[in-house]
C-alpha cells in the first residue's frame, strides 16, 4: 500500500504540475510533494515491523519474470581518479573495510568476498521515482561479514560509505540491525549472472530488499557499525535523507 501511494503521488503530482521527474533528486525539488512523500516514516517502520515477521522475505521471482533491461539510476560512474584506477586494474587492489563497533575489523579483497558463501535472489527493485525492475542478484549475506567481525553490544546501525562523491564527499547510507541481519540483505557482486558493471555499482553494492531503491548503496567501500546516526553526515543517516528529507526508513 505504501509503494502504491508513493507511486500514485509521484505520477499524479508530476502530471498535475507538468513536471518531468527523471531522478530521485528531482522528486525532492518540489517541497509540497516532498513533504507528502516522505512523511510518516516512524509509522511506516512501526507498522511494517509490527505486522510482519522481522525475517519475512520480499517476494522472489522466476528467471522468466526478469526484466529485459535493468536500468542504471543515480550515479552512473563515480569518475574519480581513485575509482577509475580501480576499474582499470579490475579491482585487484580494492578492499572492503568492515569496522566501527566490532571486535575484529575486516579488510577483504574482492576475491575473498566472492569466496564467501553466497545467496542468489531474483527480486524487484522499486525506485522512489515510480519505476521498478526485476533482477537476479548474487553475493554474501551482510550478516556473514558482521558475524565474522563480531558486533559490539553498543552497535545499533550499519553505515555504508561509497566511492561516488556528492558535493565532494563520499556517498553514504545506513540501515538498522533488523535489516542488516535480514536473510535477503546481501552485498551483491553479480547481477543477472554477470559480474556487476560500473553503472550498477561495481565491485559491490548493498541489496536491502524490503526497502526502496535509494537505500541500496552502490560502490561500497566501507561498512561501519555505529551506536548512533548523529555523527553520520548531517545526522539523518544517509545522503538523500540529510539533503532532501527522504525517509531514513523506506520500507515497502
Amino acid at each position: 500500500m505504501s509503494l502504491i501511494t508513493r507511486r500514485t503521488l509521484i505520477a499524479g503530482g508530476a502530471a498535475g504540475a507538468g513536471l518531468l521527474l527523471s531522478g530521485c533528486d528531482q522528486v525532492a525539488q518540489v517541497p509540497a510533494l516532498r513533504k507528502i512523500l516522505f512523511s510518516g516514516e516512524v509509522m511506516n517502520r512501526g507498522l511494517q515491523r509490527a505486522l510482519t515477521n522481522r525475517d519475512a522475505l520480499a517476494p522472489e521471482f522466476s528467471a522468466a519474470e526478469m526484466s529485459p533491461r535493468f536500468r542504471v539510476n543515480g550515479t552512473h560512474n563515480p569518475n574519480t581518479a581513485e575509482y577509475t584506477a580501480m576499474v582499470a586494474e579490475n579491482f585487484a587492489h580494492w578492499r572492503l573495510q568492515v569496522g566501527g563497533l566490532v571486535a575484529k575489523p575486516l579488510s577483504l579483497s574482492l576475491a575473498q568476498l566472492r569466496g564467501l558463501p553466497a545467496r542468489t535472489q531474483i527480486t524487484r527493485h522499486d525506485c522512489v521515482e515510480g519505476w521498478s525492475a526485476i533482477g537476479k542478484w548474487h553475493g554474501p549475506r551482510l550478516a556473514t561479514l558482521l558475524d565474522a567481525a563480531g558486533l559490539r553490544d553498543a552497535a545499533r546501525y550499519i553505515v555504508f560509505t561509497c566511492a561516488d562523491l556528492y558535493g565532494g564527499a563520499p556517498y553514504y547510507e545506513s540501515i538498522d540491525l533488523v535489516d542488516a541481519f535480514h536473510p535477503q540483505t546481501i552485498l551483491a557482486w553479480a547481477l543477472n549472472d554477470h559480474v556487476l558493471d560500473v553503472g550498477h555499482g561495481a565491485p559491490v553494492r548493498l541489496r536491502v530488499e524490503r526497502q526502496l531503491g535509494y537505500k541500496h548503496a552502490k560502490y561500497v567501500m566501507r561498512i561501519d557499525a555505529v551506536a548512533s546516526l548523529a555523527g553520520i553526515g548531517l545526522g539523518k543517516g544517509g545522503y538523500w535523507e540529510d539533503h532532501v528529507d527522504y525517509d531514513w526508513y523506506a520500507g515497502i
